[in-house]
């Protein structure tokens, strides 16, 4: 499956272009940029599945600093910094990885 099956490819081209500059990652902006905010919980967890790349149920520091990337092919690869930050925001329990719920 390809991420443009379930989110809109022009607004794809858009978000990830917004932030194709070294530092200027905003998740939530992203996000909502994509279309994302505007799924419902199966095609969140279709996107989810499609940046868990070793389909291990969970999306760890390393996939996470591809995730621009998991969206178009010439996103740039995150930050340390912002990695990290996106991490903190989705690691609920603090395990160091982002589960699909």
């Amino acid at each position: 499956m390809a991420m443009t099956d379930v989110l809109n490819a022009e607004d794809i081209k858009k978000a990830v272009g917004a932030f194709s500059a070294a530092e200027s990652f905003n998740y939530k902006k992203f996000f909502e940029m994509v279309g994302l905010k505007k799924k419902g919980p199966e095609d969140v967890k279709k996107v989810f599945h499609i940046l868990d790349k070793d389909q291990s149920g969970f999306i760890e520091e390393d996939e996470l600093k591809f995730l621009l990337k998991g969206f178009a092919l010439e996103g740039r690869d995150l930050s340390d910094k912002e990695t990290k930050d996106l991490l903190a925001a989705g690691d609920k329990d603090g395990d160091g990885k982002i589960g699909a719920d």
